[in-house]
């Protein structure tokens, strides 16, 4: 099942960094940034999540909760989060659970080769458990920004 802009978020479940158990039901009540990326520790996903950790405060004032999701494993999401003193958890999606029901999978080309990858996406999703908007196939610079301007204008509706 696809998620669709003003629905609700299908259920899922996951599994962050610090034990930390992320569902549709344990954040209900809370505003909630997705951000899907690539790969730990690679120049583009590394500037993105030190933009999200820079803006992570004004996030948290806007009364919204911030998740990196990667198909990277608990050991790697553990190192880039220490690496980049990462306030936020990361969750480590290695069965694609969660890319493929965001619908953030695509083909990719990779040094002349078709690859699966991840297309960096973000996912603001309400207190309600609607999903309020996304960003597919975005560029990093400004985009923080942008999410963070949602986020507000969200909380300034509620």
């Amino acid at each position: 099942m696809a998620v669709v802009v003003n629905k609700p978020i299908p259920e899922f479940e996951a599994l962050a960094t610090g034990g930390v158990k992320v569902s549709s039901q344990t954040h209900l009540g809370q505003t909630i940034v997705l951000y899907f990326y690539p790969k730990d520790n690679t120049p583009g996903c590394t500037t993105e999540a030190m933009q999200f950790r820079d803006k992570y405060k004004d996030f948290v004032k806007a009364g919204a909760q911030v998740f990196g999701v990667s198909r990277d494993n608990m050991k790697s999401h553990d190192d880039f989060k220490t690496k980049l003193e990462l306030p936020f958890e990361l969750i480590a999606d290695t069965e694609e659970k969660m890319c493929h029901m965001f619908g953030v999978v695509k083909n990719k080309i990779m040094y002349g080769k078709k690859v699966k990858g991840i297309e960096r996406s973000t996912f603001l999703i309400g207190a309600d458990g609607v999903l309020k908007e996304e960003w597919r196939g975005l560029k990093v610079p400004g985009h923080v920004e942008d999410v963070l301007k949602a986020v507000k204008a969200l909380k300034k509706a509620a």
